[in-house]
Order: C-alpha cells, then structure tokens, then sequence
C-alpha cells in the first residue's frame, strides 16, 4: 500500500506537505550499506525508528521495533518514466494537512493513524 501522510514530523522530514511511503512485509525487503537510526516517540506512543543513509542523509525506511512485520519506505519519485507506482491510495494525518494542499477524490482519508 502506497500512502501520503500529512503529519508535521513528515512535513518536517519530507520539506514537502506530505511523505510518500510504501507500506513492505519486512520479510520480502532486504536493505545493504550503513545506516544510520533516528528515534521518536509517535502521538499514538507507538515508538517509530528511522533510518537514513550515513552518506548523504536521506531517510530510507521507519519502523515500530514493537511491530517488525513491515518497513515504511519513503519513496521519492523522481526520474520516472512511470511514476503512478507512486500514486497514494490513502492520506493519514490529515488533521495536519496544510490548507492549500487538496486531496484528490476517490482515496481513503484518515485524520489521524489508522
């Protein structure tokens, strides 16, 4: 599942009003190289981890330690012939949308975690 989520850490993290992330069974993903974590509290007290790549900083992958059974990959789609791979079917944390970003019709909205 492709989703878009508005929260402000996203926000913050993506310079964008919102991340696209891909929501993988940590099972059939395999990741090589260093990498770097970063850790938080989520709202919901869930913990959520972070990974970036130690050379150029970009975010990688979240995760819940507590729930191992999938990776959240930040997508970035660029330099796609193709790029609705990356076209999210849903949108969380809308509570914390920017106004002037408008949600396409048709995709399933949350206001907050599912």
């Amino acid at each position: 599942m492709v989703l878009a989520c508005h929260c402000k850490e996203c926000q913050k993290l993506a310079t964008s009003p919102f991340s696209v992330t891909a929501i993988v069974d940590s099972s059939q993903i395999e990741f090589s190289g260093q990498l770097k974590e970063w850790r938080r509290l989520a709202d919901s007290g869930n913990r959520n981890y972070a990974m970036f790549c130690t050379d150029c900083g970009n975010r990688i992958y979240h995760f819940n330690p507590d729930e191992d059974s999938t990776v959240k990959l930040k997508l970035k789609p660029v330099n796609l012939t193709d790029a609705r791979v990356f076209e999210p079917q849903t949108h969380v944390w809308v509570s914390e949308k920017v106004s002037w970003y408008q949600i396409p019709d048709g995709v399933k909205v949350f206001l907050k975690q599912p």
